[in-house]
């Protein structure tokens, strides 16, 4: 594709840059129609619109010079809501406009003030900043806006979310009457259309989101997992795909700590962004990940947006999103210019549902799969390693000379078996989750050993998601347990028994109540306890419908049969719960 139509200092810098042609939302910035005009533009994340709005800014930066003039104050500002986008819209601009011997100066929190000023009083051409350090250095006198002939607006549904409306304001109110203002929104609320009615006079409105959704080069994938094997199935998941960058996405800092920490004892190269983390540190983090000395990144949504990471290939969301844009904007990390992208949602049991719904919602056909397993993982390994091996080399003489040295002290086949075995122990190991099959043992008859049980009930059942593959791994991470000294597992429509040896049940009974809050419950707000009697002598309380509140347990120390053990399928009659035993909604996942 040609690009006449642009600068010449600009399409210089594009093709030196490896672009052949221009993506739908810079062509479109770019029509006649546009120039001249403030511009609403909706368009997908990773559909190049830092480049969009370099090249929409153009025409009133440079006309027909071919570079720019010494400015006293700057002649275009641009505005993003976090450190990392402004940092590479600064970036992106530089390249851009290099030719152009453009001078362009980047004010983000985190950064030193005061050198920040001294670059803007030296005269810069371009600002690009977050919206309170700008105003910042607006009150301060040493951000002048009097020469303004553009503002950007980049991200600008974020930044209202995140509270900068009056930031920027009081910024766009600074602005000269007659400067362009290019507002960039991935979605259109009715507070984006408020600010552009007041900031804007005859903008022309430019959407490039039917166009594939913005995920069309992103293949989705879903895992239902239990919700304490979520850290495992994340180190599976990065195992399997070996991807040359990976992003992993948690709700809060905590988590983003703890699993930062578990997938480095793991053996991963790792870096971790949140709140948390100065500017320096976020910095070193981002520049590990391209120059390969770190290889996958777990974060908060704080970096959800803006971050672009040529490499980065895989998505995970470790956390479910709160919403489908989340969603879109997370797994936007991937997938960009063209490239393949996968992102994967790790979905607890219990909230399956909920994120059915919003793939649903967003449009999104992902694919629902098992976590990958280690037998899996391992003949991923050997494809790998056989096409890492086998790849042509050109050894100088000091490597065949060493070569020539082995050949004469081991056969062929040790030492191939040496280079396969330094390539594997570099590798991670991968985690044996729990399997469909150990969640049916957990739930059938009697077993060997379980001769002599105490039954325990814990306060969910169908209505509420229960299902052997989550409840198992929860119940050996409150009880401190194996699994194989959990026995038959009964689950009810409001409530579900389960066998623990009597040998154990105390030392059970007590790390329960250990691992409890001061109401006897998890985090999940599930409250387990002994039930001597179990499911089926509760049964018939209930059905009797006893109206003096629910019958205390009594221990029975004598051995039952095993059909006594098992009691019948369905403890409760359909609706009808124990007395006093308030309905409680099921687990929501691993927080």
């Amino acid at each position: 594709m040609s690009f006449e139509h642009l600068p010449s200092p600009l399409a210089q810098a594009l093709e030196a840059h490896g672009y052949s042609a221009l993506t739908p939302v810079q062509a479109a910035v770019t029509e006649a129609e546009a120039a001249g005009r403030d511009l609403v533009v909706s368009a997908q994340t990773g559909s190049g619109k830092t480049v969009a709005f370099g090249l929409a800014m153009a025409p009133e930066l440079i006309g027909d010079e071919s570079a720019l003039p010494f400015a006293t104050a700057p002649l275009a500002l641009v505005i993003a809501p976090t450190r990392e986008l402004a940092l590479q819209v600064s970036r992106e601009l530089q390249w851009l406009y290099a030719p152009t011997h453009a001078r362009i100066a980047t004010c983000v929190g985190g950064m030193d003030p005061s050198r920040e000023r001294r670059t803007l009083q030296g005269g810069a051409h371009i600002v690009v900043g977050t919206p309170g350090r700008l105003r910042d250095h607006l009150e301060r006198g040493a951000l002048d806006l009097s020469a303004l002939a553009c503002v950007v607006l980049d991200e600008a549904d974020e930044m209202l979310d995140m509270g900068f409306r009056e930031d920027l304001e009081e910024l766009l109110d600074a602005t000269p009457e007659n400067r362009r203002t290019l507002l960039f929104s991935a979605t259109m609320p009715k507070p984006i259309e408020a600010l552009a009615k007041r900031y804007q006079k005859n903008s022309l409105r430019i959407s490039t989101v039917g166009e594939n959704r913005g995920h069309g080069d992103i293949a989705y994938r879903a895992v239902a997992v239990a919700p304490a094997e979520i850290e495992a199935a994340v180190v599976n998941l990065l195992r399997f795909h070996e991807a040359e960058t990976a992003m992993l996405f948690c709700a809060t800092r905590d988590n983003v700590r703890r699993l930062h920490a578990t997938l480095i004892e793991r053996g991963f190269t790792a870096v971790a962004l949140s709140g948390e983390h100065s500017q320096s540190e976020r910095n070193n983090a981002l520049q590990a990940l391209r120059d390969r000395r770190a290889r996958v990144c777990v974060a908060t949504d704080v970096a959800a947006r803006g971050i672009d990471l040529p490499s980065l290939s895989l998505v995970v969301h470790v956390e479910i999103p709160r919403d489908a844009e989340t969603l879109q904007h997370r797994s936007g990390r991937t997938g960009r210019a063209g490239k393949k992208g996968t992102a994967v949602l790790i979905v607890p049991f219990p909230r399956r549902r909920r994120v059915e719904m919003m793939l649903r919602g967003a449009k999104i056909n992902a694919e629902w799969a098992e976590v990958p397993t280690p037998e899996a993982i391992r003949a991923q390994d050997r494809e790998r390693l056989l096409e890492t091996i086998l790849a042509p080399v050109e050894p100088d003489e000091a490597d065949l000379d060493i070569a020539r040295t082995l050949l004469e002290q081991r056969s062929a086949e040790e030492l191939a078996a040496a280079l396969v075995r330094a390539h594997r122990a570099a590798l991670p190991q991968p985690e044996e989750l729990l399997s469909g099959s150990d969640a049916g043992r957990a739930q059938a008859a009697h077993r060997p050993g379980f001769d002599d049980v105490v039954w325990f009930r814990m306060d969910v059942g169908r209505r509420q998601n229960a299902d052997p593959r989550w409840i198992l791994p929860t119940l050996c991470r409150r009880g401190h347990v194996s699994r194989q000294e959990i026995g038959a597992i009964r689950i009810a429509p409001n409530d579900t028994w389960f066998q623990v040896p009597r040998a154990i049940a105390d030392r059970f009974a007590e790390a329960v109540r250990r691992t409890a809050d001061p109401k006897g419950e998890d985090e999940n707000g599930i409250h387990i306890e002994a039930a001597p009697d179990g499911p089926r002598e509760m049964a018939r309380d209930n059905r009797r419908g006893a109206n003096d509140g629910p019958r205390k347990f009594q221990r029975n120390d004598g051995p039952r049969s095993n059909d006594e053990r098992r009691g019948p399928r369905r403890p409760h009659p359909a609706g009808q719960r124990p007395q006093g035993k308030p309905h409680r909604k099921g687990p929501q996942g691993a927080r």
